[in-house]
């Protein structure tokens, strides 16, 4: 009987992958949408975007090791996986995204002119969609509440599975995909 070995997914934290840029060590690669990417991003990365992911775009160079990232690590977790699971023997990526590269205070390049984070635009949406669904239910009908009951429940969907479907449904506005063309 033959044993398969699983290859791992390994995980690479803010300073040690600092480092491997000043070495000029590794290809980093963004998986976030063009708006966000456009908006802030790691200098030197390459966007990827997960919802277009396609392991062949992947650059590859022979002395470097592939590293991805996003806001938080989920997205760029499942990318990772899909390399792994086309072939491709050494990926990483960045533990806890974005967050942990800002919070540890190394830099990143802002553009100003870029939309506003996906993160903000869903706050804006579901907000307002609460908002809206009280006031009708309110004065209108009654049955408007379950709008707001619908944004409530999709508020805690995404957070127990760190996944949001309004997300990915805001990223595919063309507002949020003008960037990809100069990116």
């Amino acid at each position: 009987m033959t044993m398969m070995r699983l290859k791992e997914l390994k995980t690479i934290d803010a300073q040690t992958l600092k480092q491997a840029i000043d070495q000029d060590t590794v290809t980093l690669i963004d998986v976030r949408e063009p708006g966000e990417y456009a908006g802030e991003h790691i200098l030197g990365a390459t966007l990827v975007s997960l919802s277009r992911f396609d392991p062949a775009s992947i650059p590859q160079q022979q002395d470097k090791n592939i590293v991805l990232y996003c806001r938080s690590g989920n997205r760029s977790a499942i990318a990772a996986q899909k390399l792994l699971d086309v072939g491709f023997e050494d990926v990483t990526h960045l533990a806890d995204g974005l967050v942990a590269w800002k919070e540890t205070g190394y830099p990143t390049q802002i553009d100003r002119a870029a939309p506003i984070s996906l993160m903000r635009q869903v706050q804006i949406v579901a907000g307002s969609g609460v908002v809206l669904g009280t006031l009708l239910g309110a004065f209108v009908s009654p049955w408007f509440l379950l709008l707001s009951g619908f944004f409530g429940a999709g508020l805690v969907f995404s957070g127990v599975t760190d996944t949001c479907m309004l997300a990915m449904i805001l990223a595919k506005l063309p507002y949020n995909q003008r960037y990809r063309a100069r990116l």
